[in-house]
């Protein structure tokens, strides 16, 4: 049923579209915007899109689309809820991203941890294991039952550019192509 879905998600996505929304606003400390693309494989599926994901401490909005830029599934996080928004136009709602994204899309997004992870450390307030490059930087990240290994990082910015998530079934990998971070 799940496989059923994602592959309708994708056919769909080629003659709809998710509608933008203003990105969250709140502290400028931890705030950025990254864009970039995504691969997933889960079980013996697999995906692949484009990812723009604005995150500050209030929220997310982070659009996943097909590679022609359609939208798949756009995931807002406002404080403790997360809706996940289908491009059929359906929303389904939770108060945990992982069991959200599990149900409708196959798949988990450890979107908790994700915010700290893709700027090259732990996420606070959890266990992590960590194994560092030559350099000094975060080479691997064991957290929240996801092991994180940073393949690249950005020689001017010094973030992260290429990820790849594993836990279980799942492997996300991530490129990254630009950052905004707010100072």
């Amino acid at each position: 049923m799940r496989n059923a879905f994602l592959c309708a998600c994708v056919l769909l996505a080629g003659c709809a579209t998710i509608d933008q929304q203003a990105a969250p606003t709140g502290p400028v400390g931890d705030a950025f915007h990254l864009s970039g693309r995504v691969s997933v494989k889960f079980g013996a599926e697999a995906a692949s899109g484009k990812i723009s994901w604005q995150h500050d401490p209030t929220g997310d909005d982070l659009l996943i689309s097909n590679p022609f830029g359609q939208g798949v599934a756009r995931i807002v996080r406002r404080d403790a809820r997360v809706t996940l928004t289908t491009s059929d136009q359906k929303v389904y709602e939770a108060n945990d991203v992982e069991a959200l994204t599990a149900e409708v899309l196959g798949w988990r997004l450890p979107l908790a941890g994700l915010p700290d992870w893709v700027r090259g450390r732990a996420a606070a307030g959890s266990p992590a294991q960590e194994r560092l490059d030559h350099i000094r930087r975060l080479a691997e990240l064991r957290q929240a039952g996801w092991l994180v290994e940073f393949l690249d990082y950005s020689d001017t910015s010094g973030l992260p550019t290429r990820l790849r998530l594993s836990r279980e079934e799942v492997e996300i990998r991530l490129v990254i192509d630009q950052w905004r971070v707010a100072q």
